[in-house]
């Protein structure tokens, strides 16, 4: 069986430059770029550099830059599995080995669109780095000293897409390259090019993707007819929200051909929409439900009881305290619950319990404040999600900073409502309700008090 290849170069265009080479970019923004090609006459030629001395290029450039996308997941409640040689990629660089083939690429004029993902940790500014140590400084350094080969060639600037999940992550990628460019010494002009010559959006990106699939990797091959050291999986559910001040949807068409990707001059409501409802939905219900003995996402979702608490937590009390056209959000609620029941991904209560008080106070208990302060009352589901993770922390699972586990094993109710330093805020106001859901958990058992709730 042969190797994925191209069967004639490829013909596309050099548009796009790609800090990342990963699963995630691979089977998100690159598949959009192919479907922009395929169904939109589109001409966007994609070139991923390598964000590490380490990393696929290798690999992808034994393939010709192609390699296969399977997307498995439920529409409608029906289980829908999509295939497709992804071809929209031209070549990779590792521009640690091949430095000069990466600067080469400033110097195309038809180089207009920055996609990154580097981590969270990838956009960083560090003092004191300097621009003759390529390989020592950071992404946004070596995202400088390229920006400046474009400048000092005349040609216009870029219109960059970070995916990074962190809040405005392109106001702080643009943040990084000024200070870079400062301690570079390359002096105003190219500040002020940087500045108006140059789109930095801001982005959030939703899509879980699985990546190389081990364990049907062989199986796939024999059914694609040929080897891929490269495949790539994901979900059937995606969405890329891009705020920017320029209007960029006519140059990227994606909504013509029906993809999720919504342009907007403030991402900010969209990305506190996935936090409380997708990260919300998980953090109140998962420590419940695997005090109730169930072991994934999938079990939770197939049981009767933990659905109708879902259901409750997310359109009685979650959506009603949101800022975005309710049926924006019960859509996007449905979407998260379609999701959640995906029989393609088994997603392990466990993983997700992971440092629940950090994420418990970003994800759930600001709508819980919120629903008090609209309607002068605790809401059910979302106290008992506390409930249950007091409860949880009580045992033997949790995994979370040693001095927070140890606090929660040995304090009180009240006590763990007081403490300021894991909430924010004094949750004394709470301890009625808390202390009755903690005695219906340790009287009847978790899924009786769920009844209860429910």
């Amino acid at each position: 069986m042969e190797r994925l290849h191209r069967q004639e170069p490829s013909k596309l265009t050099e548009r796009v430059l790609q800090f990342g080479e990963g699963n995630f970019l691979r089977g998100f923004v690159d598949w959009m770029f192919d479907r922009l090609n395929k169904e939109n006459g589109g001409d966007f030629g994609v070139v991923l550099v390598q964000p590490l001395d380490v990393g696929l290029v290798d690999m992808i450039n034994e393939q010709d830059g192609l390699y296969d996308l399977y997307l498995r997941g439920l529409q409608d409640g029906t289980p829908v599995e999509e295939e497709r040689v992804v071809e929209c990629v031209t070549r990779g660089i590792n521009p640690f080995r091949n430095t000069d083939e990466f600067f080469n690429c400033a110097l195309n004029p038809d180089l207009r669109y920055i996609v990154s993902n580097t981590t969270e940790a990838g956009i960083e500014y560090i003092p004191g780095q300097s621009a003759e140590d390529f390989a020592g400084t950071t992404f946004p350094g070596r995202l400088t000293m390229f920006m400046k080969k474009r400048f000092d060639a005349k040609l216009p600037g870029f219109a960059l897409l970070p995916c990074e999940l962190i809040d405005k992550n392109g106001a702080e990628l643009k943040a990084c390259v000024l200070k870079y460019a400062d301690d570079f010494g390359y002096g105003e002009d190219f500040k002020k090019w940087v500045n108006e010559e140059n789109v930095f959006t801001s982005t959030l990106v939703d899509r879980i993707v699985t990546g190389y699939p081990r364990d049907t990797a062989k199986e796939m091959e024999e059914k694609y007819g040929h080897l891929d050291n490269v495949i790539d999986t994901a979900e059937i559910f995606h969405l890329w929200v891009i705020e920017s001040d320029k209007d960029l949807s006519k140059e990227l068409p994606f909504t013509d051909i029906g993809l999720n990707v919504v342009w907007t001059n403030d991402v900010t409501p969209y990305k506190k929409r996935k936090v409380r409802i997708l990260n919300g939905a998980h953090t109140m219900s998962v420590l419940a439900a695997r005090l109730a003995g169930l072991e994934t996402v999938g079990e939770m979702m197939k049981d009767a009881d933990f659905m109708a608490y879902i259901n409750k937590g997310l359109f009685e009390e979650i959506i009603p305290v949101l800022d975005l056209p309710k049926d924006e959000l019960e859509y996007f609620a449905n979407a998260v619950i379609e999701r959640f029941k995906n029989p393609f991904i088994k997603h392990y209560l466990l993983s997700i319990a992971l440092n629940s008080v950090s994420k418990y106070k970003v994800r759930v208990l600001p709508s819980l404040l919120e629903y008090k302060a609209q309607f002068g009352k605790v809401p059910a589901v979302l106290t008992f999600g506390l409930a249950a993770l007091i409860e949880f922390y009580k045992g033997e699972e949790a995994n979370d900073d040693a001095a927070v586990m140890e606090f929660m094993k040995g304090a009180s109710v009240e006590e763990i409502l007081a403490n300021k330093s894991l909430w924010d805020a004094d949750l004394s106001f709470m301890a009625s309700e808390i202390n009755a859901y903690v005695s219906d958990i340790r009287a009847s058992g978790m899924r009786a008090a769920v009844k209860k709730v429910i």
